[in-house]
């Protein structure tokens, strides 16, 4: 390979990228599954619910008894009125039917007993002999009236009216959740309620972090003349976490090439890809590219991506294992990450993303900017809300700048084919994690 930066397109590099397969899988008990990348698409065994529930505290009945006892004055006889014949209690069924002019009380939930076709609303009803009684009132049984008394609806009914059918939430068959989707809190209540509780997900990715560069020091030690605390290391493993990976720490390797080339083969050896921090331009010092390149095929599959900042990213692979050689200025490096990298993770993790700039939201520039057409660039920017709008203001700043990280809300991506935007263009602004 050449030395030489020869720059590729953003999008070329994505789609180099995108070539990188999934790790494998496990399984993982149901509570530790939040988080994880589902590894197969599950669907639904059966109707959910299975059978006819309450959607509400109160009594089922008959719609039509209902009908009946309300086109009665309410001052005529029982016939105006339903006999409580029972209630059912957390967790178990009514033995019997709903005959005509019975009600059964129910909570929510519960399931809906053979006769009754709809729920009245416990405070729809009134205890007969006390009008202004809420049927909630009274002597009660496990929280309901008392078998025996007799209920007046104060409310037409007619059938279905809160009943949850069988399989209104699901259908048996249902595609339930796709393979690739990482899984959130909410997900566990749905592979719960299927009994799912092996849950089989894409393996988490373990990548080793490696900064290089004699000029580098670790971040407990005072600086030599000449040299920087290393501050990129645990950004990117604390980015390699938040990616849903697992981070290794690498250490600090100087510029000796043999040293380096020793180094990154024992911890791709240990884990599934390797990030190096530093050492991917062109310098004499900068030895990643040819190191990377040296590991084994197919090596080094691009050097130089055409975006501001980041340029002399390094991209290789050794088998199926990816190799990520990261710029050394910590703005350059963050931008790599969140716009390359990440999606990379993802993809290795099992977890399906969409575009390329996906969970971005929309903001609008406070200012002009512009840059070539071909390039695609990020700008570090602060989010404000005026008028309902959100506005991004674009921080100044170098590559080497850590202060504007420090306050910027996110990143704004402004793709190629893009050279100038007036104030008040929108953006697609990617918050900080």
């Amino acid at each position: 390979m050449s030395d030489w930066l020869k720059l590729i397109p953003a999008a070329e590099a994505r789609r180099i990228l995108s070539e990188v397969e999934p790790i494998g899988m496990e399984h993982v008990p149901l509570r530790q599954a939040a988080g994880r990348v589902l590894a197969v698409s599950l669907t639904a065994p059966h109707d959910l619910p299975l059978t006819r529930l309450s959607a509400m505290d109160g009594y089922a009945v008959r719609a039509r008894d209902v009908q009946a006892a309300m086109s009665i004055s309410a001052a005529g006889p029982a016939e105006a009125s339903l006999r409580v014949v029972g209630a059912i209690a957390a967790g178990t069924t009514f033995a019997g039917t709903v005959n005509p002019g019975e009600a059964v009380g129910i909570a929510t939930g519960g399931v809906l007993p053979d006769g009754a076709d709809a729920v009245l609303m416990v405070e729809l009803a009134s205890l007969v002999g006390d009008p202004g009684a809420s049927a909630s009132a009274g002597a009660m049984v496990d929280g309901y009236v008392q078998p025996g008394s007799r209920l007046r609806p104060t409310r037409l009914l007619v059938a279905g009216d809160n009943v949850v059918r069988p399989g209104e939430d699901i259908t048996a068959g249902a595609r339930l959740l796709p393979a690739g989707r990482r899984l959130r809190a909410v997900d566990l209540a749905a592979l719960a309620s299927f009994g799912v509780v092996d849950v089989p997900v894409y393996r988490r990715p373990l990548i080793a972090v490696l900064a290089t560069g004699s000029e580098i020091c670790p971040p407990d030690q005072a600086p030599r003349p000449g040299q920087v605390r290393d501050s990129n290391q645990y950004v990117l493993a604390a980015a390699v976490g938040s990616a849903g990976g697992i981070a290794v720490a690498g250490g600090i390797v100087g510029d000796d090439a043999g040293l380096l080339q020793a180094a990154v083969a024992r911890l791709l050896a240990a884990s599934d890809g390797v990030i190096l921090s530093g050492g991917s331009s062109v310098g004499p010092k900068d030895l990643t590219a040819r190191v990377l390149d040296a590991l084994g095929p197919p090596g080094v599959l691009f050097h130089g991506i055409d975006i501001r900042p980041g340029k002399p990213t390094v991209f290789g692979r050794v088998g199926p294992k990816p190799l990520i050689g990261m710029p050394g200025f910590p703005s350059s490096s963050t931008v790599v990450f969140e716009a390359f990298v990440r999606p990379l993770l993802a993809r290795l993790g099992g977890e399906t993303v969409p575009g390329p700039w996906p969970a971005a939201i929309s903001a609008r520039l406070t200012r002009a900017y512009q840059k070539p057409a071909s390039r695609e660039d990020y700008l570090r920017v602060r989010l404000d809300e005026r008028d309902g709008e959100l506005w991004a203001d674009a921080l100044p700043g170098g590559s080497f700048a850590i202060s504007t990280l420090i306050v910027a809300d996110g990143l704004a991506r402004i793709p190629a084919g893009q050279d100038r935007l007036e104030p008040g263009a929108p953006v697609a602004v990617r918050r900080f994690i």
